[in-house]
């Protein structure tokens, strides 16, 4: 009998594959377009519930579609909620400020606030202390020159800059060339991809509840109230409220913001870190030991 596939002729596949890409799929199933964002964001959830698109993909363009109409001054950190570091501060200060804060790089002043001469990166900081002990010369041979932009600069353009360059935190100058706060890539890229861990961020096996150099700690806002209870010997109600992070914020009647304090039955309790409107961690001390 004849071969009915003869080999000069490739075999036809029974199934028909989608080689259709996963833009073109997408631009097919909101054909001809919509008319506004709101409209676009709509179908971009009704894609996803077509299997079009998943959650995560879903999330990142309508964080792509709204970071368009949004500037620096939306996401910054305001002034005074700003970790900064004093040149003329002795090195041990600068040193604990460092540790104490856990970011990796800090806007330096001169004289007041306002005046930020240079951008200092912790490991700078660290491998001065290795090379020249504990009192350290002066470090402003370490500063790198600080980038400052407008409030009403568009996210999409600084995301170019940062990628652009490697100074990846800015300083935000309002219309009257004050500073206004500060920005940093991951602030940006936060609007497109969610929550980023960062260096605050731990294994939940690493505890809630770190001790520092200093005699304070640093305490997850997710820790549970009894563990505080355990831990610094209180006796905070523990039918209430699950975390420290939720009794704070119906104390404070919202979610405090980084730097604002609270007391709480002989401790002291410092905003540090805030993300996704929760408290993510306190600076903890006990009143009359200092902040």
């Amino acid at each position: 009998m004849a071969d009915p596939y003869p080999s000069s002729v490739p075999h036809r596949s029974v199934r028909h594959e989608d080689k259709r890409g996963f833009l073109q799929k997408l631009a097919e199933f909101i054909h001809p377009g919509p008319d506004s964002k709101d409209e676009l964001i709509d179908s971009l959830a009704e894609a996803e519930d077509n299997e079009i698109i998943n959650a995560e993909s879903r999330i990142m363009l309508e964080g792509v579609i709204r970071m368009a109409d949004m500037t620096a001054g939306d996401v910054m950190v305001p002034t005074p909620h700003m970790d900064v570091l004093d040149i003329n501060a002795p090195y041990p200060e600068l040193l604990q400020t460092v540790i104490a804060t856990g970011h990796s790089r800090f806007p330096v002043f001169e004289g007041e606030r306002d005046n930020i001469v240079g951008i200092l990166l912790a490991k700078d900081l660290l491998k001065l202390q290795c090379q020249s002990g504990d009192t350290g010369p002066d470090v402003r041979h370490l500063l790198r020159p600080a980038t400052f932009i407008p409030e009403n600069k568009g996210l999409n353009d600084l995301l170019r800059d940062f990628r652009g360059n490697r100074n990846h935190l800015a300083i935000v100058i309002d219309e009257f060339g004050r500073v206004a706060g500060l920005i940093t890539i991951e602030d940006v890229l936060e609007e497109i991809v969610g929550e980023i861990e960062d260096e605050f961020d731990v294994d939940e096996d690493a505890g809630h509840v770190l001790a520092l150099a200093d005699g304070g700690w640093r305490v997850s806002g997710e820790t549970p109230v009894e563990h505080m209870n355990q831990t610094f010997g209180l006796q905070l109600p523990e039918d209430e409220f699950e975390t420290i992070g939720g009794m704070v914020s119906h104390a404070v009647g919202r979610v405090p913001k980084r730097g604002e304090s609270h007391d709480l039955n002989g401790l002291r309790l410092v905003v540090q870190h805030t993300k996704g409107g929760a408290v993510k961690w306190f600076k903890v001390v006990r009143l009359g030991t200092g902040a």
